[in-house]
């Protein structure tokens, strides 16, 4: 009789029908995804673990295990990556198919501000969205593929970008089985969590709206100091200002939930021109663009509350209007 595979009672944990089956613990998830990093799994173990994961969907304790055994395969920590000091990791993952992303201007204006900005992100897992990675590039803003580019730009321009294709290799390739299994993977969410140099304050999106108090719950597990997770449009960290926003935030070990009211009077339904161009119009001031400003300032607002320089919202959109306001045009 052929002996049993180490990784086997991970998928039989998840998979042992309506009555046997059952959640990971945190240390067994921590376990499942080392194995899963170092390559000893098979493929159709792999297979079957992500598309349980997604049918049961994941708890808290189990994306705080996955989390930590990628920090752990990767030595992400201050020490590990050159002492790399950065204020916000903004988790950018989801794409954009119905407005640009405007958010990315929020961070620019806080980096514009001596904030220092880190974001990570994944691109073309989904068709028809545009990603963070290749707007930046087309905008021609810092892009690095590696942690001595990661310090070099912060320094000289309080941001940086890294792919995840550079941030976890073996994670990239498991986001990029989105188009196989016709389904995301726990990856997808995770990887919002990573936060790999240690911010103490982070920021990422979500669409579903369970997948807030998830991330947040998570984010307790993990002892994050402050963390917000934005409903955000199409799932990134983007307040849409036609609506109503649901916040989650983590504070200290606390957590709690806050609904922003919206800054313009009617929803916006008309799909916009995805012209990264129109970023960089608004930022110059050589074109108008009432909603594209709105999502910047809102953003950048929460962002505020998040660093502890505003407490309110109506406080907070008054100072990000400010520095909105008062942004180094030429940057880009």
């Amino acid at each position: 009789m052929a002996t049993e595979h180490a990784f086997a009672p991970y998928v039989r944990a998840l998979g042992k029908g309506k009555r046997g089956s059952r959640s990971l613990t945190q240390n067994e998830a921590r376990d499942a995804m080392s194995m899963i990093l170092q390559q000893q799994v098979e493929p159709e173990q792999l297979g079957a673990f992500l598309m349980l994961l997604r049918l049961k969907e994941e708890t808290p304790e189990e994306l705080a295990g996955f989390v930590e055994a990628v920090r752990h395969f990767h030595q992400y920590s201050p020490d590990q990556v050159s002492g790399i000091k950065v204020d916000i990791d903004w988790a950018s993952y989801a794409g954009k198919k119905r407005h640009l992303p405007w958010f990315l201007l929020a961070a620019l204006t806080l980096a514009d501000q001596g904030v220092k900005v880190f974001m990570h992100g994944a691109k073309g897992h989904t068709q028809g969205r545009i990603y963070s990675e290749d707007v930046l590039q087309q905008l021609g803003l810092p892009v690095a593929n590696s942690w001595r580019q990661v310090e070099a730009q912060l320094q000289r321009h309080n941001f940086s970008f890294m792919s995840l294709e550079h941030l976890s290799p073996a994670l990239n390739h498991i986001i990029g089985l989105r188009s196989i299994f016709g389904l995301r993977s726990p990856v997808h969410t995770l990887t919002r969590l990573l936060n790999p140099l240690a911010a103490k304050h982070t920021i990422d999106g979500v669409f579903h709206p369970a997948y807030g108090p998830l991330h947040q719950q998570t984010a307790l597990l993990l002892k994050h100091p402050r963390s917000l997770t934005i409903r955000g449009d199409g799932g990134e960290a983007e307040v849409r200002p036609d609506n109503e926003c649901e916040l989650q935030w983590v504070d200290a070990q606390t957590a709690s939930c806050q609904i922003w009211q919206r800054q313009l009077p009617k929803r916006n339904t008309q799909e916009q021109q995805l012209d990264p161009r129109r970023l960089q119009l608004l930022w110059r001031d050589e074109q108008q663009d009432s909603y594209g400003e709105a999502a910047v300032i809102s953003t950048l607002a929460t962002c505020l509350v998040l660093l502890g320089k505003a407490k309110e919202q109506q406080d907070a959109t008054l100072l990000a209007t400010n520095w909105w306001q008062n942004r180094n045009r030429t940057l880009m």
